[in-house]
């Protein structure tokens, strides 16, 4: 049942509230302490009272038991006197006093039902010993005190066996002192406290709410912020730096709507570029087929020329299509790569090898330079995918008789591959820039060769997907250099 009750607690929305919670945390740190004050101070006075209690009683019961000695009361217990004492003493503290002689007979009761009568108990034969006991009943509401009635030798009783000032217990005297009066005083004490407790109640109430209110509204502003903003009606950056958690909080929500502009802005520069790239092929092939058809009687061999052109156009869009395809797959879950054991440097000989005729044609020499055998956790294809890209480009932007050069390595947890060249370089001022789709450095050496500008973003998806890194180092007009590093395992974060 109390489970049951937990769980639907658990699942209530206000139980799930930043300010309920701040409210009840309040309320219990002001309420917890003054009940455990309160309980603390009574129990601390009923302690007190008690033992000023039996302190007096002690002392009372001392000088009595010096009278008793005086009057030889345990022999003759006729002297007014010391019934007068005791009775007084006994009507004081609403008690019953028993004096007990040496041989455990009751010499006097103040209540009168036990005179005459022997008592054996642990208290009373401890008190012939000469210690002193006392006892408090909270549950009957009574202190029972010992005090041994002692008689010191004196000079004239004094003998061998019992020196002068020895001391012999004759008898116990057997108090029983009510405790009412400490119970009432704490009954009345317990019920003031109440009152200042119901009061202190109220105002720590009133005091949690108003703290929690005023404790909860930089969360509020952080939350109308935010709605104001996923309403439209702003695009600005939140500031609420009351508290180091908003603070996070809205440095991590203005990051994060930071990155939506950076993409939103991407999106709509990709949709351009891609409705640009796109058009032109397009545009291009109707402007060669509008002319043949504007031409009656055109030669074969015009025909031939145009066609060409209309031939290469069209390679040219089905290039940009399948790189953008290429693109859109690698955009998707990581679940979709697939994963196998891949000898690295053997892929590397096979792309190398594919790719070595372009370079010949170009006059570039391309070099594997393999540093110690390499095996990992990748995806082939997504792998050859980078290597194919990286190359291709170090030859297509080199020079003549330039180099390429193709290193790998590894270490315990990563493999490297680098593609160095010597061609013309990238502009410092475009290095941030190069992974970007349809971004080219030099545009019309780009559309010479062939360049669609997305073969560096598809190289840094796949890298990313298998939670590598890509950096670049280069300078214009010597070269550049790619380094891409890829944990051997998947099993490596």
């Amino acid at each position: 049942m109390a489970e049951k009750l937990f769980h639907f607690l658990k699942n209530l929305k206000i139980g799930r509230s930043l300010k309920v919670r701040l409210f009840v945390i309040i309320f219990l740190m002001g309420i917890i302490p003054s009940i455990i004050i309160r309980a603390v101070i009574l129990e601390n006075y009923e302690d007190r009272a008690v033992e000023v209690r039996i302190s007096d009683v002690q002392t009372q019961l001392r000088i009595i038991a010096n009278h008793l000695i005086i009057y030889n009361y345990l022999q003759d217990n006729s002297s007014e006197v010391i019934g007068a004492e005791l009775e007084q003493l006994s009507n004081f503290y609403s008690g019953r006093m028993l004096i007990i002689n040496g041989n455990l007979r009751v010499v006097r009761d103040t209540y009168g039902i036990s005179e005459g009568k022997t008592i054996i108990s642990e208290e009373v034969i401890q008190c012939m010993k000469g210690v002193s006991t006392a006892h408090y009943d909270a549950v009957n509401g009574f202190i029972e005190i010992t005090i041994p009635i002692i008689e010191t030798v004196s000079a004239q009783m004094a003998t061998e066996e019992l020196p002068e000032g020895t001391e012999i217990v004759r008898g116990v005297m057997l108090t029983s002192v009510s405790t009412d009066s400490i119970a009432m005083t704490l009954e009345i004490l317990n019920r003031k406290a109440l009152i200042i407790e119901c009061i202190m109640i109220f105002c720590i109430l009133a005091i949690a709410l108003f703290l929690a209110q005023i404790l909860i509204r930089p969360f509020d502003r952080v939350s109308r912020s935010i709605s104001e903003i996923k309403e439209g009606y702003t695009e600005d950056p939140i500031s609420v730096p009351d508290y180091l958690e908003t603070e996070h909080i809205v440095d991590a929500f203005n990051s994060v709507l930071q990155r939506m502009k950076v993409l939103d802005d991407s999106r709509q520069e990709f949709v351009a570029n891609v409705s640009h790239e796109l058009k032109t092929p397009i545009t291009s092939v109707k402007v060669l087929a509008e002319s043949l058809l504007v031409q009656q009687d055109a030669p074969a061999d015009l025909y031939r020329e145009f066609m060409k052109d209309i031939s290469e156009e069209i390679e040219r869009e089905d290039k940009i299509i399948n790189d953008l395809l290429a693109l859109v797959k690698l955009d998707r879950s990581v679940a979709q790569l697939k994963i196998s054991v891949v000898n690295i440097n053997g892929l590397a000989e096979i792309i190398l090898k594919r790719l070595r005729p372009i370079a010949r044609k170009n006059n570039v020499e391309v070099v594997l330079i393999s540093k110690r055998e390499v095996s990992a956790e990748v995806d082939e294809v997504k792998m050859s995918l980078i290597l194919t890209n990286l190359v291709e480009n170090a030859i297509k932007y080199n020079r003549e008789q330039g180099t390429v050069e193709v290193t790998l390595d590894a270490d315990h947890q990563f493999f490297t591959v680098q593609v160095a060249d010597t061609g013309i370089g990238i502009p410092e001022d475009c290095m941030a820039q190069i992974y970007e789709r349809f971004y080219r450095v030099d545009k019309s050496h780009s559309r010479e060769i062939g360049g669609t500008g997305l073969g560096l973003a598809i190289t840094k998806n796949a890298v990313l997907l298998h939670r590598g890194s890509i950096k670049v180092e280069s300078r214009e007009g010597e070269g550049t250099a790619f380094t891409v590093k890829i944990p051997l395992t998947r099993a490596l974060k």
